[in-house]
């Protein structure tokens, strides 16, 4: 906030010295002028003005420099802390993991731990589609290279060629970017 209060001082100063500048210089040119004094003095106008405009250049490249210099800077901390949100969100799913592993070590039934650890994958689901992912839905679906990793061509009655009919691995799209293919089979 202070920095915007000295550039705007800045630019108010110059802008009137620029203004004061340019009256001397019209009024020595409105005025009569002697042979050699009138010129001079336009001279010197002329030089105060180129100054003080220099000036204005090296102050302005200065707040320039200043200015890439802070926002190199939040760019290396927004690329430091990018995950700080995401990891925040995944802290209550490490948690319930580390319960679940608790209450198996203790000899709890089986059941429970089985819907114990459903609910945390599900809650593990739920952050990371908050967050912009979703599984694609490969199989049934025409082959496409750009969503698809094919790791084998079947035989298949059920299924028209190039049509996927296995997924091996689930593939993943963040937003509307393909985060990882989807490995599958596709009929031949």
């Amino acid at each position: 906030m202070n920095e915007q209060h000295t550039d705007e001082e800045h630019k108010h100063e110059e802008n009137r010295t620029a203004e004061e500048a340019q009256e001397t210089v019209n009024e020595e040119t409105a005025a009569p002028q002697e042979e050699g004094s009138a010129g001079d003095s336009r001279v010197e106008a002329l030089e105060k003005l180129a100054e003080e405009n220099q000036q204005r250049y090296l102050r302005a490249q200065a707040d320039f420099d200043n200015f890439r210099r802070r926002t190199m800077k939040e760019k290396e901390e927004l690329g430091q802390y990018a995950s700080m949100k995401l990891i925040g969100q995944l802290l209550p799913v490490v948690d319930n993991f580390g319960r679940a592993i608790e209450a198996a070590k203790n000899g709890g039934d089986g059941e429970s731990f089985s819907k114990g650890v459903d609910m945390i994958f599900r809650q593990l689901e739920q952050v990371l589609e908050a967050e912009g992912l979703k599984a694609m839905d490969a199989v049934g679906q025409p082959f496409n290279p750009d969503f698809h990793q094919a790791i084998m061509q079947v035989e298949s009655d059920e299924h028209e060629e190039g049509i996927v009919v296995e997924e091996v691995q689930k593939g993943y799209v963040l937003k509307d970017k393909v985060l990882r293919p989807a490995m599958v089979k596709v009929s031949g």
